[in-house]
C-alpha cells in the first residue's frame, strides 16, 4: 500500500457531517449539560443528542455491516470521533463505550449472542440503546493478569447446577452501565472470575447481564470531567444469569486486551480533538489579543515558537493514532503494542497542548466565559481511563515489545504481530515469587 494521508470522498462528507452535528447538535447541549451539579442528570441531558447520533448512524457505524452495522473502518471511526471530541470528548465516549461492550462478541461470542445483541444495536435508531463495559474495579484493573487468585479481577460467577451463573461483588467506574433510568443498560458486558482458585490468564470470562437482572444496585460517580457520559459503581449481590450468556471462559484476560487495544487509537484521536480545540482557540486569541501592545501577541517570538509546537505535536498525535488504527484495519485483532504506545503518547503530549495553550491565552484562561477552563479539565482524563497510562497500557505494549516475535520493523513493514497469552503478566508480582 503506497504511503497515502488523503481522505476518500467518502471520509471527507463522514468528517462534514460530524462537523456539523458536533457543532449545530452536540455543542448547545454538552455545554448546558457541563453545568448540571447532578452527574445523572447532565448524562440524561445528552438523550436528545444521541438519538440524533443514533439516527445518523454514529451509534453503531463500528459494527460490521452483516448484523446491520455500518461496516466502517477504525480509521473512518477515528475521522468521526475527532470531530465530535473537538466539542465535547464526554459524548462520543457513550459511543466508543458500545464498542468496547459489543466488539468482543464478535472475537468471543456465539453466533446467536451475536445476532440478538448486535442486531439490536445496529437496529436503534431512536437513541434508546445502551451497552456497558463492566471492567474496572475499586481494587483497580491493572494487574487483571496477575498470577494470584487474590490479585486481579474480584467480581466473581460461580456456576450454579441448573445452568446459571451467581455473581457478588463490585465494579468502579464502568460506563453506560446504569442506563438512562438506572435501571441498566440494555446488555453490560461484565469481566467477572469464573475460578476462585485460578490466575488471571485462566481464571476469568465475561458475561452478558441483560437489563432489568435483579440483584443490581447503581451508584452514580460525580466527575470532575466527561460530565456528558456515564460511569457508576455497581453492586452485585446474588445476581443470576443463564449459562448461555457467558462468553470467553478462561480468556477473560485475551478479551480484555484485545478490547483496549481497539479502543486505544479512539481514545487517542479523542485527546488530539481537545488538543485541537483549545490550539484553535488559543490561535484565534493570539491573532486578535494585543496585551495592550501595539499589535497581536502572535507577533512575538515566544508566542510564535510555542504555537509551532503545539501545532506539530497535535499533527503527530494524529497521524499515530491514524497509524494506529489502520494498522488494526489490516491486522484485526492486532496492534497490542502500537495502540499502547499511541494511547500513552498522545494522552500524555495533548495534555501539554492544553496547558501550553493556556499559557498563551493567560490569566484569560480561567474565565469560564472562555473554553480553556473546560479543555484543561477534559485533558486531564486521557492518561487515566481506557486502561491507564502509568500502567495497564504500557504494560500491554511492554509484554508484546518483549516477545521474540517483536521487531522494531514490524509496524512501519505492516507485519502481523498476533497477541499472546505469553505476553501478558509483565509488571505483576506473584506471591510466590516475593522473598
Amino acid at each position: 500500500m503506497p504511503i497515502d494521508f488523503d481522505l476518500s470522498p467518502e471520509q471527507r462528507t463522514l468528517k462534514k457531517t460530524a462537523r456539523e452535528f458536533a457543532h449545530e447538535v452536540l455543542r448547545p447541549a454538552a455545554e448546558r449539560a457541563d453545568t448540571l451539579a447532578d452527574a445523572q442528570e447532565a448524562f440524561r441531558a445528552m438523550k436528545p443528542v444521541y438519538a440524533q447520533a443514533a439516527a445518523l448512524g454514529f451509534t453503531s457505524m463500528f459494527l460490521p455491516r452483516e448484523y446491520g452495522g455500518g461496516g466502517a473502518s477504525n480509521v473512518d471511526f477515528l475521522i468521526a470521533i475527532e470531530e465530535l471530541c473537538a466539542v465535547d470528548p464526554g459524548f462520543p465516549t457513550i459511543l466508543l463505550v458500545n464498542g468496547l461492550a459489543l466488539m468482543p462478541l464478535l472475537r468471543y461470542g456465539t453466533e446467536e449472542q451475536r445476532e440478538i445483541w448486535l442486531r439490536r444495536a445496529a437496529a436503534d435508531t431512536t437513541g434508546d440503546f445502551l451497552a456497558g463495559w463492566v471492567v474496572s474495579e475499586r481494587g483497580g484493573t491493572a494487574n487483571f493478569d496477575h498470577p494470584s487468585p487474590q490479585a486481579g479481577i474480584q467480581l466473581v460467577a460461580d456456576r450454579r447446577p441448573g445452568g446459571e451463573y451467581v455473581i457478588n461483588g463490585e465494579k468502579h467506574w464502568p460506563c453506560n452501565a446504569g442506563g438512562w433510568d438506572l435501571q441498566g443498560a440494555d446488555v453490560n458486558l461484565c469481566v467477572v472470575r469464573t475460578d476462585r482458585a485460578g490466575g488471571g490468564k485462566e481464571a476469568l470470562s465475561a458475561v452478558l447481564v441483560e437489563r432489568g437482572t435483579p440483584g443490581i444496585r447503581y451508584e452514580v460517580i460525580d466527575k470532575l470531567a466527561h460530565r456528558t457520559c456515564q460511569n457508576v459503581t455497581m453492586t452485585f449481590r446474588n445476581v443470576r444469569v443463564p449459562e448461555e450468556n457467558l462468553l470467553a471462559r478462561g480468556d477473560g484476560d485475551l478479551l480484555i486486551n484485545h478490547d483496549f487495544t481497539w479502543s486505544a487509537p479512539i481514545a487517542s484521536i479523542a485527546a488530539v480533538a481537545v488538543a485541537r480545540g483549545a490550539y484553535e482557540f488559543a490561535l484565534k486569541w493570539a491573532r486578535t489579543f494585543t496585551g495592550a501592545g501595539s499589535g497581536p501577541i502572535i507577533q512575538h517570538q515566544a508566542v510564535g515558537h510555542l504555537l509551532t509546537d503545539v501545532a506539530a505535536r497535535i499533527e503527530a498525535g494524529r497521524y499515530l493514532s491514524w497509524k494506529a488504527a489502520h494498522y488494526m484495519d489490516r491486522h484485526p485483532g492486532q496492534g497490542h503494542a502500537l495502540g499502547g504506545m499511541d494511547k500513552t503518547f498522545c494522552g500524555e503530549a495533548m495534555q501539554r497542548v492544553v496547558v501550553d495553550c493556556m499559557r498563551i491565552v493567560g490569566v484569560n484562561a480561567l474565565d469560564r466565559k472562555f473554553p480553556m477552563e473546560k479543555y484543561y479539565r477534559e485533558s486531564m482524563v486521557f492518561p487515566l481511563y481506557d486502561a491507564g497510562n502509568l500502567a495497564m497500557q504500557r504494560r500491554r505494549a511492554w509484554g508484546a515489545m518483549a516477545d521474540p516475535a517483536f521487531s522494531p520493523d514490524v509496524f512501519v513493514d505492516d507485519l502481523p504481530l498476533p497477541f499472546t497469552k505469553a505476553m501478558e503478566g509483565f509488571g505483576t508480582v506473584s506471591e510466590v515469587d516475593r522473598p
